[in-house]
């Protein structure tokens, strides 16, 4: 990718042209042109599951980038070769290194790539428009009524001094593609320009000469929208002033107090309009509209690539005897299906949501992603209660049966035993209906009812979902003869009830 994005640099950046770039790099024209007019880098995902590159090389990678990391300090002719790494690996660890030359040779070219390719950023004089500068925020929330400690990435344009951001729970490098994505969608193109700081998302090693090793992902991610992405000084986010101005001026207009929202895909759409409506005030020291100038920022935009990017992380997982598997270094337990217990399963990660796919890279089933540093579990029951009703008398023998909630493992209890596996199925429809949290409110309604039969259960969910049907009044012939009020008289029965001493005035 290093190498991609330089070829694609000399083009775009510094105006040569193919002859002049393929002289210089050693590149034959064809491979240069192709690089220059790829529009889509989306990685694909094949049904194997692909491992990680030179994975044999994994306990000795640290040495190996050390060495090269050295060789820039020296000259030229004196930095290792790919022969004598491997010869230093061999002496070093002798019978414990069975590696290949040749895999030894594939990762020091494409570190060596990673090392050296990189070019130092530089401090813009004044800003021009169209430049932007990114930026994360610290911010609680409540999304459906639950407290989240999220981040907000914030790009602002300090040419104009309009800003936009958008607010995750986290702050990943999902989040921060999202994030941008969503940005340039909305205002229509891609800075061509874009500060960041040197977070780990994007900057796997800040070189001694001012260089950045960044990660592939990234590198894939600026190509494929085709902006230079520029950094500050280590410890000198000032440099980037701008957008730590935004940061503040975003949580202090719009998340104080702390912010409450049913979707958050929905308020961050909300978000985007918020931040157009803001830039009609006055900018703070030219004579114009916030709204006004960006409008030169906007012309000096990149067109937006004829496809866009998924910018999803995919991860194999091995499933435990349950169909679950975890992420989050253990912390967060996921559920596929029992059908996939002791299974390796693909998973799909976007900043918002964990996806197991299938075979044919179909979701199996979807959780919210669940973020922070404490023990959490995420459970799609449908696939569970549709395997237990193939299999009902079974149901407190299986592995399954304790993870139930307990007031279904006490309804199930009341249910006859020939009614389990019909109980199961519709509690299963009920789910795919309106969640298992809304099948699990009904079957506490029906024990509160002692009802134990399926018709009952069925009733009791229309009944809270407001299904039951409205019906409208029924038309009158007219024709209807209009019949005269009788008002009763009480006497008698008050003389009846005086006489027995019953009615007291």
């Amino acid at each position: 990718m290093t190498e991609v994005h330089d070829l694609r640099k000399l083009y775009y950046d510094e105006g040569k042209s193919i002859t002049e770039i393929s002289k210089e790099t050693g590149r034959d024209r064809k491979t240069v042109r192709l690089y220059l007019e790829k529009e889509d880098w989306n990685e694909i995902q094949t049904s194997s599951l692909a491992e990680v590159e030179f994975p044999k090389l994994d306990p000795f990678k640290v040495d190996i980038d050390a060495w090269l990391t050295e060789d820039k300090k020296a000259k030229r002719k004196q930095r290792h070769t790919a022969k004598r790494v491997y010869q230093r690996l061999a002496e070093k660890y002798r019978e414990n290194f069975t590696c290949s030359y040749r895999t030894v040779a594939g990762y020091v070219a494409k570190s060596k790539k990673e090392i050296f390719g990189q070019r130092a950023g530089y401090l813009p004089l004044e800003h021009i428009p169209g430049e932007a500068q990114g930026d994360f925020g610290e911010a609680e929330y409540y999304e459906n009524g639950r407290l989240y400690s999220g981040k907000y990435l914030n790009l602002s344009f300090p040419y104009s001094n309009q800003g936009y951001f958008q607010l995750f729970k986290g702050e990943n490098q999902e989040c921060l593609f999202e994030g941008l994505i969503s940005i340039f969608e909305h205002i229509g193109g891609v800075p061509p320009r874009i500060w960041f700081d040197n977070t780990k998302t994007i900057v796997t090693k800040v070189l001694k000469d001012g260089g950045r090793t960044l990660t592939g992902d990234f590198l894939r991610f600026s190509e494929h929208y085709r902006f230079e992405a520029v950094f500050c000084n280590v410890e000198a986010g000032h440099e980037k002033g701008n957008v730590e101005g935004k940061v503040g001026y975003h949580r202090r207009n719009w998340l104080v107090p702390v912010t409450r929202f049913e979707r958050l895909a929905e308020f961050n759409q909300e978000l985007l309009k918020t931040c157009d409506a803001d830039a009609e005030r006055e900018h703070y020291r030219k004579d114009a509209t916030i709204a006004e100038l960006h409008a030169a920022d906007k012309a000096a935009l990149m067109a937006l690539p004829a496809m866009p990017l998924d910018v999803s992380k995919y991860i194999t997982v091995k499933t435990n005897g349950y169909g679950r598997f975890y992420l989050g270094n253990g912390l967060h337990e996921y559920s596929v299906s029992p059908q996939y217990a002791n299974s390796r399963v693909l998973v799909k990660i976007t900043a918002g949501e964990v996806i197991p796919l299938d075979k044919s890279h179909q979701p199996i089933v979807r959780h919210q992603r669940l973020y922070g540093d404490s023990r959490q579990q995420s459970m799609q029951w449908l696939p569970y209660l549709t395997q237990l009703s193939h299999s009902p008398n079974a149901l407190k023998y299986t592995g399954i049966y304790p993870m139930l909630p307990e007031s279904l493992k006490v309804y199930l209890a009341k249910c006859g035993r020939s009614d389990k596996g019909k109980i199961l199925r519709v509690i299963a429809a009920l789910t795919e209906k309106n969640g298992f949290e809304g099948a699990l409110e009904t079957v506490d309604h029906a024990l509160k009812y002692a009802a134990t039969d399926i018709d009952s259960l069925i009733n009791l969910h229309n009944r809270i979902y407001s299904q039951v049907p409205e019906l409208a009044p029924m038309p009158l012939a007219g024709n209807i003869p209009e019949l005269m009020r009788v008002t009763p008289n009480l006497a008698a029965y008050d003389a009846r009830l005086a006489k027995a001493g019953e009615l007291k005035c």
